[in-house]
């Protein structure tokens, strides 16, 4: 069900946590009716005794991704069945969980005694109920720069306790007792107010079906990060077309000739040859040579078209899959080019929304798409083969998602092995196309633009309609880019494939890797 809750407008905390300093959230109470969440904090020695301490939400503001980390954790292990003696509020102890809780009392200790750099906030873990329980274990609070931390510490007045056993038998059934409504709020209003620092046109999200929240970690960018082993070739080496001006043909520059040099490996616009043209084409097809010169098949819709067509990619690229090649910074024909769309980024408003099936969150656009419209691109760190493969084996759930993609468009025109094809990993950083599905009959395709017609191995991948999208539909497109795929060759020896879950009419009922 959706987040309804009501927070109390009492004004900015004074108080927030070192965030550089906490290692992890362990447990949650309710303490003066208020949500409080047990951190622990990074130590460098004995990791069995690291300070640990609780502290309300508006404390941890600046470390949400943490909390949200234990939220999941913690909601993952509630679908897990328990034992039949088990219930929501109480769980009989074993006689570990004894030992274990007796070993984490002690009598109570006086504070005859306290460390300096701090003060002891907690006396003693024997109590009897749980809204009395310590609020720091095995350290004392400190500040720097403004913000709280914990540091480890020992005396006859600091509450010990060994973190293996925490959380204990009674932090667990007060946490199942306690409700997590403000931190589940607060995550999500802090995702809101991320999305709407995303340059473009705003990116909302909704969710009708739980209280999910997309991961707070997942860092949005504009354009790739590249990782070590990456090689790109320098922006300032880009060549630009010389012959096209932003006055040719009613101030449309390259749209007027189709001839820029842009557009050299672009295919070449056969209804505008004659004779002697195509002649002399057939020549440089068979003995090889440049097609610059020739009249280009300009990627999109003239200025002559619909208003509603006028960018939208034309039919030969949507059904031939070529690559697009843009104009860049270099080019003589100015700024306004009609061939220059893709490089300046998102134009359409998205909505990031909870899916309420197995397919989890999904991407849908909030205005009518006509085929052939931009969407986005797909963004992530670019990385080589060989870190590609090491994320990949490094994976602890083979259920986990994969977002990695192949630049292999040119692999086999350019002769490159598969060792040396970059690989775009979008899982932690990228855009709002991370959250497009797939789906056996998609209404999006992908396809290759490239600014410098040099570089083989670094290009964008961008997201155009592939027919007339209505608002609000969700925004699909096909992972494994197949026209037609047997489902014979999907089983076969030696490669791993999954159940296909997209729904279509025509689905494939198989994903394979």
């Amino acid at each position: 069900m959706p987040i309804r809750v009501e927070i109390p407008m009492t004004g900015r905390a004074t108080r927030r946590v070192w965030v550089d300093k906490v290692h992890s959230i362990l447990c949650h109470r309710i303490k003066n009716e208020e949500e409080q969440y047990l951190v622990r904090w990074h130590t460098d020695t004995n990791t069995q005794r690291a300070p640990l301490s609780w502290h309300s939400i508006d404390e941890l503001v600046r470390c949400l991704e943490y909390v949200q980390d234990y939220l999941d954790t913690r909601s993952k292990s509630k679908k897990r069945p328990r034992a039949e003696t088990e219930t929501d509020f109480e769980r009989r102890p074993s006689p570990v969980d004894r030992q274990v809780l007796d070993a984490s009392r002690t009598p109570s200790i006086s504070r005859s005694s306290t460390p300096s750099g701090g003060t002891a906030s907690a006396t003693s873990l024997s109590y009897n109920s749980f809204s009395t329980a310590p609020d720091i274990y095995n350290g004392v609070i400190d500040s720097q720069d403004g913000f709280i931390f914990v540091r480890s510490a020992s005396g006859s007045d600091i509450v010990q306790i060994n973190v293996l056993s925490v959380p204990t038998p009674e932090m667990q059934n007060a946490a199942r007792r306690a409700q997590v409504k403000k931190a589940e709020y607060v995550i999500r209003m802090e995702y809101i107010n991320r999305l709407k620092r995303v340059p473009g046109r705003l990116i909302t999200l909704v969710n009708l079906h739980d209280t999910a929240t997309p991961s707070l970690r997942f860092r949005y960018i504009t354009e790739y990060v590249l990782r070590p082993g990456v090689f790109q070739y320098d922006p300032a080496t880009q060549l630009g077309c010389t012959s096209c001006r932003p006055d040719m043909g009613r101030n449309i520059g390259c749209e007027y000739t189709q001839k820029c040099e842009c557009l050299e490996y672009a295919a070449v616009d056969g209804n505008r040859l004659n004779d002697e043209q195509k002649n002399e084409l057939a020549i440089i097809r068979a003995q090889g040579g440049s097609t610059q010169g020739f009249p280009k098949k300009f990627p999109y819709f003239s200025s002559d078209a619909k208003p509603e067509r006028i960018g939208c990619l034309v039919r030969f690229y949507l059904q031939s899959r070529r690559a697009i090649y843009e104009c860049n910074d270099h080019c003589g024909c100015g700024i306004r080019c009609r061939n220059k769309l893709v490089q300046f980024g998102r134009t359409v408003e998205l909505e990031i929304f909870r899916t309420g099936d197995v397919r989890g969150w999904g991407l849908r656009c909030k205005q009518n798409l006509h085929e052939g419209a931009f969407i986005d691109t797909y963004r992530g760190e670019v990385i080589t083969d060989a870190e590609a493969t090491r994320r990949e084996t490094s994976t602890t759930s083979k259920d986990k998602a994969s977002y990695l993609y192949s630049l292999d468009k040119f692999a086999e025109s350019e002769g490159l092995s598969e060792e040396e094809i970059y690989v775009v990993d979008g899982e932690f950083m990228g855009g709002p196309t991370k959250f497009m599905n797939h789906s056996c009959e998609p209404n999006c395709r992908q396809y290759t633009v490239s600014y410098n017609k040099f570089d083989a191995k670094v290009y964008d991948i961008a997201f155009f309609a592939c027919r007339d999208i209505k608002a609000g539909e969700e925004l699909t497109f096909d992972y494994l880019d197949k026209e037609e795929v047997e489902e014979e060759d999907v089983k076969a020896p030696g490669r791993n494939y999954v159940e296909c879950r997209c729904g279509a009419a025509k689905c494939r009922k198989y994903l394979w890797t």
